[in-house]
């Protein structure tokens, strides 16, 4: 039986643990995305991030963060959603929850009529790049630094089949 999984606000009770997760990582992992930490940090002080905790029933096992428009104070200029941030804990990966959770973050864009989500990521070892491919995410041909930009564009029925 899968656990359920929520997209949880991360608060004064749970900062720590969602902190620890980063820890989880195998160093080739860390070496791909900011530690949690420092996302926290930096989405406070921006006014277009969005982010949550990432919990399997009441386990907490990931993060997500949305940077949702165009803000040149956080050093991004991008007018459409993005995905900033993204990690499952090291225990954690393979067991479908990163898959429920970008499925949640989608059923959230699509009420509010947005249909297309990017990213970026690194090449090489421990590249989450697969993962993404898997999604239906593809490259658009745009690079930030040594992270190609991709692109997912979808419908309900995606959505529904990330979920399902």
């Amino acid at each position: 039986m899968q656990l359920e999984v929520t997209l949880r606000r991360i608060t004064v009770n749970n900062v720590e643990d969602i902190c620890d997760l980063s820890k989880t990582l195998s160093p080739a992992q860390r070496n791909k995305v900011a530690d949690n930490g420092e996302s926290i940090a930096i989405a406070h002080y921006s006014e277009d991030a969005w982010f949550r905790a990432i919990y399997a029933g009441e386990e907490p096992v990931g993060f997500i963060m949305l940077h949702t428009g165009a803000d040149w104070s956080d050093g991004i200029d991008f007018p459409n959603m993005f995905l900033w941030r993204f990690m499952i804990a090291g225990p954690h990966q393979g067991k479908g929850y990163g898959r429920k959770a970008i499925g949640l973050v989608l059923r959230n864009l699509a009420a509010r009529k947005v249909y297309e989500l990017y990213t970026s990521c690194g090449e090489g070892e421990a590249s989450p790049l697969p993962f993404y491919q898997q999604l239906g995410f593809t490259p658009t041909g745009d690079w930030y630094d040594d992270e190609m930009e991709l692109k997912l564009t979808f419908t309900d029925a995606t959505v529904a089949q990330l979920l399902g």
